[in-house]
């Protein structure tokens, strides 16, 4: 079948190994897809809900109209959220905040679904670090992303970045298993020609543009299973249900987590 995660999945190149994850690829044509996302940033804050298409229909995902889409959290704010095109329900006066933790529901065509994330506290992004190697005739770079982890276990990272101005996203997601409480050692790599889906070899001069968000166990569960089904040996099998965070049967997100961003150019 073909959803909104293939749109992720053309977007982001992937450069993590993550643990296996057991994965059912039924086909879920229909189903209600949610992409919701609240930050420590102003909004506001959007939630797109769209519908899942068969794989055999071109990559046009229905938008669902006349949802009701309420977000709350708890320490007692709530807001419904309206309408504003293409799927997108987007708030007016929410304010999102670390250390809480935020309920999302929504009555859509005679079905409810609820999700919950609790948003993490922020760790400090001290900036990016380069580093090259040699392979044969080919230099490839990397950016290592400075920061200490907390001392407490159970963190969970999630890096995206974009090269220059291109649309393209490539994604790694970190847990701190095993380097709990110290800096961070894990760096990103650069797409070259050798990457998979990469439409751009980095070479100096290029900016890279790193966001770092912070994010709870749930949507990192998710991503390590985009992660791995992307990264599954190219068998054209389209990824159905990735183990997301909304009740009910739906496809997609809800992710509550703090975002903050440093760019960098290639020396």
């Amino acid at each position: 079948m073909k959803n909104t995660f293939l749109i992720i999945l053309s977007l982001f190149a992937v450069t993590s190994c993550q643990k296996e994850i057991d994965l059912d690829l039924e086909d879920q044509s229909g189903k209600i897809v949610i992409e919701g996302n609240v930050t420590d940033q102003a909004g506001p804050y959007v939630v797109k809900i769209t519908k899942s298409v068969p794989f055999t229909q071109p990559n046009q995902y229905p938008a669902v109209t006349g949802a009701q889409v309420v977000l709350s959290d708890n320490t007692g704010q709530t807001e419904t959220l309206h309408y504003i095109g293409d799927g997108q329900y987007q708030t007016t006066a929410f304010v999102g905040a670390s250390g809480r933790t935020y309920t999302l529901k929504i009555q859509a065509e005679g079905q409810q679904y609820t999700a919950q994330s609790t948003m993490p506290e922020p760790v400090d992004f001290e900036g990016l670090a380069q580093d090259s190697f040699k392979f044969g005739d080919k230099i490839s770079y990397t950016l290592l992303p400075i920061f200490t982890d907390p001392s407490v276990l159970g963190n969970r990272y999630l890096f995206s970045f974009t090269v220059n101005n291109l649309s393209k996203k490539y994604i790694n997601v970190f847990s701190d298993n095993l380097n709990n409480g110290l800096p961070n050692q894990r760096p990103l790599m650069m797409p070259n020609d050798d990457s998979d889906g990469a439409d751009h070899e980095v070479v100096p001069g290029d900016s890279i543009h790193v966001e770092m968000q912070s994010i709870d166990n749930n949507v990192f569960t998710f991503y390590s299973a985009l992660l791995d089904i992307s990264g599954g040996g190219g068998s054209g099998v389209t990824p159905a249900n990735p183990p997301g965070n909304i009740s009910n049967g739906a496809l997609g997100y809800f992710s509550a987590h703090t975002q903050s961003r440093q760019s960098f150019v290639i020396q």
